[in-house]
């Protein structure tokens, strides 16, 4: 598994821990408990931190898109994979380094965590909301000035390093 893939699967398991204690649990605390259990020798445990921590930062907002997009499935009667699968890849989606993670590839990911994690719609599910979203977006990958324009206008846009 890529370095990647293997991290936000540790960011996922460790959301999906803390989402279990209904956000009572420490998620550094989650974190390591996800990176000794599966990944011990996992080395960017940054990139982790900044996924979970990412999350944890923007549910509200990630949450009413969620309950915008997919209106017939309420975000607390989500199945707890499906919920921070959808919280992990809408984070990379709308708030991520676009340069680092373009968007086609954060939905991707997400379906492949969902595929891999979740149930037997999980993966379908994630790229229906995951790609409404995208498409709300205006299809950032075929122009990304217009994805540079949103994130302007919303306040998300990346600082340059």
């Amino acid at each position: 598994m890529a370095t990647r893939q293997l991290g936000r699967a540790i960011a996922l398991q460790s959301l999906f821990e803390w989402d279990f204690y209904e956000h009572n649990f420490d998620l550094e605390k989650a974190i390591d408990n996800s990176i000794s259990e599966f990944a011990p020798d996992f080395s960017d445990r940054d990139f982790i931190s900044k996924l979970v921590h990412g999350v944890e930062s923007k549910i509200e907002d990630i949450d009413k898109i969620i309950t915008t997009t997919a209106p017939e499935w309420p975000v607390n009667q989500l199945p707890l994979i499906d919920r921070n699968v959808l919280r992990l890849g809408l984070y990379e989606l709308l708030y991520g380094d676009h340069k680092e993670v373009p968007p086609r590839v954060a939905i991707n990911e997400a379906i492949e965590l969902a595929k891999t994690y979740g149930g037997q719609n999980s993966g379908k599910f994630i790229n229906g909301v995951l790609g409404t979203v995208y498409r709300e977006l205006g299809e950032p990958d075929q122009d990304p000035e217009r994805l540079k324009k949103r994130e302007e206008s919303s306040g998300t846009a990346q600082a340059e390093p």
